[in-house]
C-alpha cells in the first residue's frame, strides 16, 4: 500500500481531476492547492531534516516505548525518557507543546518536541507513525492522561490510540482487570475524558471499546471545490465524502484530494481529517461501510479510524440510518474492522462507542547520540 502511495505521489494532479476520476463530484477544483502541492513535492524530493537533539545534560537522549497496533495502525506509547510537560490539564499541555514547536511553522522544538520528532521520523520511525506521551490526568477520577502525537504535531483525539492505551493499561498492570469480565480505563485526552472498556476472557484482552466525547454534526452538504462534504466534531473535526469505490490504486489521488479539501476547510473549521467512505452491503446488525481516512498532512490511517468512526456514527444516526440497537461495521483500507454503535443523544450531540482490538508489537529503547549527524531524523 505505501509503495503505491510513494510511487504515484509525484504524478497526482489536482483535486478537480482526482475527484472526477474517483467519481466523488463535479465542478471547479479547489483554489490554491497547486502551490501547496508544489511545496510538498519539493520538500519530498529533498527530504526534511530534523534538529540535533540531546538530553538535558547535553549527552545521549534515551526514550523507552511500548508499541501497539490497533487494526493495523501503529501507536507508540512513551513509558520512559519523557521530559516534564508543563500545564495543569491535558488540554493545557497540548497548547503549550504546540506553542513550543509542535507544528511545522513553530519555533525551535522544545525537549518534548525533540522526542516527538525522534519517534516519528526515519530511521527510528516513519511518516505514518502515531503515539502518545503519558501525562498526569486532570483529576483523580481518571487513571492517566495522554498527549497524542504524529509527524506533524499533536492531535486533540485519537480513537485507535485510546483502544491501544486501554489494552496497555491492563497489560502493564496500571489498571487491575479480572481474568474474565471487563475493566474500565478512564483517560484524559485534549478533547476531554474518554473511557476504554477492556473486555477480557481467560486472562486475555479480547477487545477494547472506547466511549468517546459527545460527537456533534457541524454541517451537511458543504460544497468544497469538486465535492460535497458532511462535517462532524468527534473530539477532532472530520469531513466525510462519499466515493463509489475505494482501492489501493486510488490512494495517491485520495491523499492529494484530502490535503486539498483540508486546506479549503481550515478557514472555517480546525479540520483534522477527511473520511472517504464507500457503502457496503448491510449486515444483519446494521449498515456497513469501507473508508480511507486522510489525516494531518496527508497520512493514511491503516485502521478504520476510531474518532472518525464516531463521526460516521453521528452522521448516520442523524440521517436515521443507524439506531441504538444497531451496529456499524466500519472497514479500513487494509480490511481491518471496527464496530460502532450509538448509545444515545445528549444536548444535541451523539454518544458513541467504537470497538476494536489492539496488539503489542514490541518494546523499544531509542537513543540519540550527541554526535549523530542526522539529529532527530528525516522525512522523505
Amino acid at each position: 500500500m505505501s509503495g503505491d502511495a510513494v510511487v504515484g505521489w509525484g504524478a497526482v494532479s489536482g483535486g478537480a481531476d482526482a475527484a472526477a476520476r474517483l467519481g466523488v463530484g463535479g465542478g471547479a477544483g479547489a483554489a490554491g492547492g497547486a502551490g501547496a502541492r508544489g511545496a510538498r513535492a519539493a520538500r519530498g524530493a529533498k527530504g526534511a531534516r530534523g534538529t540535533a537533539g540531546t538530553g538535558s545534560g547535553g549527552g545521549e537522549l534515551a526514550v523507552e516505548t511500548v508499541d501497539y497496533h490497533t487494526a493495523g495502525e501503529p501507536f507508540r506509547i512513551v513509558t520512559a525518557g519523557l521530559p516534564t510537560v508543563a500545564g495543569d490539564t491535558v488540554a493545557e499541555r497540548r497548547a503549550i507543546a504546540i506553542g513550543a514547536g509542535g507544528s511545522p511553522t513553530g519555533p525551535r522544538p522544545s525537549e518534548l518536541d525533540t522526542v516527538r520528532q525522534l519517534l516519528t521520523r526515519e530511521p527510528r520511525g516513519h511518516a505514518g507513525m502515531y503515539g502518545g506521551f503519558l501525562v498526569p490526568p486532570d483529576d483523580s477520577e481518571a487513571q492517566l492522561g495522554v498527549l497524542f502525537f504524529h509527524k506533524d504535531g499533536y492531535s486533540t483525539a485519537c480513537g485507535h490510540g485510546t483502544i491501544a492505551l486501554g489494552a496497555w493499561a491492563v497489560d502493564s498492570g496500571l489498571v487491575a482487570a479480572p481474568a474474565d469480565g471487563r475493566a474500565l480505563v478512564r483517560i484524559d485526552v485534549p478533547s476531554g475524558r474518554v473511557t476504554a472498556v477492556v473486555n477480557r476472557a481467560a486472562g486475555r484482552t479480547t477487545s477494547v471499546a472506547f466511549r468517546n466525547v459527545p460527537t456533534r454534526v457541524l454541517e451537511r452538504g458543504r460544497r468544497v471545490g469538486p465535492v460535497l462534504a458532511d462535517l462532524a466534531d468527534s473530539g477532532a473535526v472530520y469531513a466525510s465524502v462519499r466515493v463509489p469505490e475505494v482501492s489501493l490504486k486510488t490512494l495517491p489521488e485520495l491523499t492529494a484530494l484530502g490535503r486539498e479539501l483540508r486546506g479549503e476547510l481550515l478557514a472555517d473549521h480546525d479540520l483534522y481529517g477527511v473520511i472517504f467512505h464507500q457503502e457496503l452491503p448491510d449486515t444483519p446488525t446494521g449498515p456497513a461501510q469501507r473508508n480511507v481516512t486522510v489525516f494531518a498532512d496527508g497520512q493514511i490511517d491503516r485502521s478504520p479510524c476510531g474518532s472518525g468512526t464516531s463521526a460516521r456514527l453521528a452522521l448516520l444516526a442523524e440521517e436515521g440510518r443507524l439506531t441504538v440497537d444497531q451496529e456499524l461495521r466500519h472497514e479500513s483500507v487494509i480490511g481491518s474492522v471496527f464496530t460502532g454503535r450509538v448509545l444515545g443523544e445528549r444536548d444535541g450531540a451523539w454518544l458513541t462507542e467504537v470497538t476494536g482490538t489492539a496488539h503489542r508489537t514490541g518494546e523499544h529503547r531509542f537513543v540519540l547520540g550527541e554526535h549523530d549527524e542526522l539529529g532527530t531524523g528525516f522525512l522523505l
